[in-house]
């Protein structure tokens, strides 16, 4: 399990540091907004009463083992193994935990690219010098092949040039055109690059599925507009315009 999501210890009044900015990260995703600034003083102990309340817990404003536990309930969900279905592919797995972590609603919180679902997908990694699309996709991408016990058939990587660089080497990179015609070989599963221009790729996200003139998508670090830079993964609907992709089905 992740040590985002990892009880070690009660969390209260007077509590400093990592742990106590941990807390609050996990109240503000959970709609009670207090400052993370790693300082557990009486806001945080009243948005924990809030949260308490909710969940039908024990109001005492600290965050003790099954205040956290439930405050993490969405991470420890989108982590839960799925058992693939007979005859599943790695393109359907991708799908199928692109889902479940979309499910959980993952977003930024305490400033851009930071929080713990940053630090999930980016390897304790954040801040403005951490863009995390192609963390997210990479983190998908390795569950969906340890589910099959199945190797990658690219490396994982927090850059959209090395994916894309990768995926040339191993014969799965497929670029796009100008056509509205979507590449016979992308499906669910795959990896789409934007191109910003030949040898540079700005965001990468996950395909769920491909129609004649646009594709389907769950991406991160992203938002409603669609920009590179956004705080949340979610869905999206893109045209083939200046895209290329990685098709992690062999054929």
């Amino acid at each position: 399990m992740s040590r985002e999501c990892t009880y070690t210890a009660d969390v209260g009044i007077g509590a400093r540091g990592a742990r106590a900015r941990l807390v609050q990260e996990w109240l503000c995703l959970n709609g009670h907004s207090v400052a993370v600034d790693g300082q557990f003083g009486p806001a945080s102990a009243a948005a924990t009463r809030l949260f308490q309340q909710k969940a039908k817990l024990p109001v005492t404003g600290t965050v003790d083992r099954r205040t956290f536990e439930r405050l993490v309930a969405p991470m420890v969900g989108a982590l839960a193994p799925i058992d693939p279905p007979s005859g599943a592919t790695l393109g359907d797995m991708v799908v199928a935990y692109a889902e479940q972590h979309l499910a959980a609603a993952p977003r930024e919180v305490g400033g851009q690219n930071r929080g713990p679902w940053v630090r999930l997908y980016m390897d304790g990694k954040q801040g403005a010098e951490w863009p995390w699309c192609a963390g997210f996709a990479s983190f998908v991408m390795r569950e969906a092949a340890e589910s099959l016990d199945a190797p990658l058939p690219l490396e994982p990587s927090f850059s959209c040039d090395l994916l894309a660089a990768d995926a040339k080497a191993n014969g799965c990179f497929c670029a796009g055109s100008a056509r509205v015609v979507p590449p016979a070989r992308v499906r669910a599963g795959a990896l789409f690059l934007n191109r910003r221009t030949a040898g540079d790729w700005v965001h990468v996200g996950i395909v769920t599925s491909a129609e004649a003139e646009v594709f389907h998508t769950i991406e991160g670090n992203t938002n409603d507009a669609g920009d590179r830079e956004g705080y949340e993964v979610c869905r999206r609907v893109r045209g083939y315009r200046n895209k290329d992709f990685v098709v992690l089905d062999a054929e």
